[in-house]
């Protein structure tokens, strides 16, 4: 395993983090949950992301039980606040004072850890004056409960608007964690810029774009039972938009460049996200054990600029770009 510095801190993070957003407390059952978990360990991965909104807390419970038992100090644990882990009051969600601090409590009762590594605000939220956030971010910091802060899916002038108001605060906003694909390339007119002027690394979701990189869904046939595009409940909406056949088929075209290269399509996904020197961390999933080793492998591979062209010959022009797709809710739904 290779690692990355977060933003321009001293804080290192495995390239590979393993994550439990669609499986861990929902999709896999917690035996299996706990044995990715081991895996992942095995595997060298250090760095762990979760939500408190992941299964309704219960990713976090399942990530807190996983790790039980290791080293804390060795280990990177991540969460998030923004969204509801109840019954939707009229505070139980957004970036208010109130939420991020109730919400950072629960968190560290479920993950069974006195901090957290990272604490991340989910999205941005219109609603509450940034001043208000940023201060209670500050405080989580000075009350040791949370290590550093990040985001995620903020725009390039909230970056910029939120770290200046960090630094004012005495502590420095040093992640954010958009969704980063060979097909979703959004971050990289706006985002990625104003990230490397202000010293914050990505820690990128979805690498393999739900999964339609792995290369298993075909041009003009059904998606394979049991697959994410078959799962109602484990990501069929989002993984809809790439389901064309023009996008398959280009995805299809990946399949030699990856031999060529020595890996897997899994493994090209990842290492070419990689290979944006902003990025310090890749989120892969698994819900079997035998998936981490695969993703693993992408961890310190260089692909050579012949390489990263044909990829772009392939498939560049299917991909996502427009700046106005990383947003936020424009109001909470409560």
């Amino acid at each position: 395993m290779e690692f990355r510095y977060l933003g321009n801190s001293g804080f290192k993070v495995s390239e590979i983090t393993f994550g439990n957003w669609l499986t861990h407390g929902s999709q896999v059952e917690n035996d299996v949950a706990s044995q990715c978990v081991r895996a992942a360990l095995d595997a060298g991965i250090s760095t762990f992301d979760t939500a408190d909104v992941y299964a309704n807390t219960a990713a976090e419970t399942v990530l807190g039980e996983a790790l039980k038992g290791e080293r804390r100090e060795s280990l990177e644990i991540f969460t998030k606040v923004y969204g509801p882990t109840g019954p939707k009051g009229k505070n139980d969600l957004g970036l208010s004072r109130k939420h991020i601090m109730e919400s950072i409590n629960g968190s560290l009762r479920r993950l069974q850890t006195d901090y957290v590594d990272l604490y991340q605000a989910h999205r941005y939220d219109f609603e509450t004056p940034l001043e208000e956030t940023m201060q209670a971010f500050a405080d989580i910091v000075r009350q040791g409960k949370a290590l550093y802060i990040g985001v995620s899916e903020w725009t390039a002038e909230q970056l910029r608007e939120g770290h200046a108001l960090s630094k004012e605060l005495g502590f420095q906003l040093i992640s954010n964690q958009p969704q980063y694909s060979m097909l979703w390339r959004v971050i990289e007119a706006e985002v990625v810029p104003a990230s490397e002027e202000l010293g914050v690394s990505q820690i990128v979701w979805s690498p393999m774009a739900q999964g339609v990189l792995s290369g298993k869904y075909l041009p003009g046939q059904p998606a394979p039972e049991g697959s994410r595009a078959t799962d109602e409940k484990g990501g069929a909406k989002m993984i809809e938009r790439w389901m064309r056949d023009d996008v398959l088929a280009g995805v299809q075209e990946l399949k030699p460049i990856a031999e060529e290269a020595g890996l897997s399509m899994p493994q090209l996904a990842v290492a070419w996200v990689l290979q944006n020197p902003n990025v310090a961390s890749a989120i892969v999933g698994a819900s079997r054990p035998e998936q981490i080793a695969d993703s693993v492998a992408a961890a310190g591979v260089k692909l050579e600029p012949e390489v990263l062209k044909k990829i772009d010959d392939a498939i560049g022009s299917l991909a996502e770009r427009d700046p106005a797709q990383t947003k936020s809710p424009a109001k909470r739904e409560a």
